[in-house]
């Protein structure tokens, strides 16, 4: 089940570590840093804080305990869904001092980390990612586990971008979310049809980067062992800053074009530069 998305990576033990780093960073903000703009539109940093918990939350209430949670309106697509029950919770968390925000992120965290610990990183995920999945080939829990890493890591940097304070993207944090991310090229290539063989080469820049390759074949694309650049019919080459934002559209597929470096077959090249590792 795994072999289309390459070896599995484990980010359990990653965890605490990010999230310690989130603490130490909310703790020092100050009230203004805490009204802050952040990239999510309509969102502060109170605001984004307030999602990670609830995403602790809602994690613990589903995976743990087989709490259902929120339904499906009868309109709701699953990014409609989404943004309005995200919304419908960071809304009510406004009551909530930022004492309490890092009080809840502190509690239930530690609790995530035991739940995942005890789980078969083999076996099927709780949720779908339908960034990398398809229908016929369901999700790993490893893939579900790193792609919830992610979002807590990419949350924590928007929160750093708004008040000017870098940090926990070292090669260590960051790394597993370049890799996770780039789990998303077999999907990001499958409306491109080529004869079998035809590879793609995508190549990250910098201490957290490295080389991933997707192949065509008979079941589709999936990521292979990255083999000589020469052998790829199309080149893509983001640093590894641009290569975040991007999955995370946190910059635009054009801006990181503008940042990319393409070479070889024009579509297959376009198709891969709009790399996405979110619900869009």
């Amino acid at each position: 089940m795994d072999a289309p998305l390459g070896p599995a990576i484990d980010t359990r033990p990653l965890y605490p570590r990010e999230r310690a780093a989130l603490l130490d960073l909310l703790r020092s903000l100050t009230p203004p840093e805490w009204a802050a703009a952040t990239v999510c539109p309509g969102w502060d940093v109170h605001d984004l804080a307030a999602h990670i918990a609830c995403d602790y939350l809602r994690r613990l209430s589903g995976s743990r305990d087989g709490h259902a949670g929120a339904v499906f309106e009868p309109d709701d697509t699953l990014p409609t869904f989404l943004a309005r029950t995200n919304e419908e919770s960071v809304r009510a968390l406004r009551q909530c001092s930022p004492a309490v925000l890092i009080d809840l992120i502190a509690h239930f965290g530690p609790q995530l980390d035991a739940l995942w610990s005890g789980r078969d990183p083999h076996g099927p995920a709780d949720l779908d990612v339908s960034w990398a999945g398809s229908p016929e080939r369901p999700s790993p829990a490893w893939l579900d586990i790193a792609r919830d890493y992610t979002e807590f890591w990419v949350h924590q940097q928007q929160i750093r971008d708004a008040v000017s304070r870098p940090g926990a993207d070292g090669p260590e944090l960051m790394r597993p979310v370049v890799d996770t991310f780039l789990r998303a090229l077999p999907h990001t290539l499958r409306g491109e049809e080529r004869p079998p063989g035809t590879a793609v080469r995508f190549e990250v820049e910098g201490p957290a980067g490295g080389t991933w390759e997707a192949v065509h074949g008979p079941g589709g694309w999936r990521l292979r062992p990255p083999a000589g650049a020469a052998d790829a019919a199309a080149r893509v080459v983001l640093d590894q800053d641009s290569l975040w934002r991007l999955a995370s559209r946190g910059i635009t597929v054009e801006e990181a074009g503008r940042r990319a470096a393409v070479s070889g077959d024009p579509a297959l090249a376009r198709a891969a530069a709009s790399l996405l590792a979110i619900v869009w």
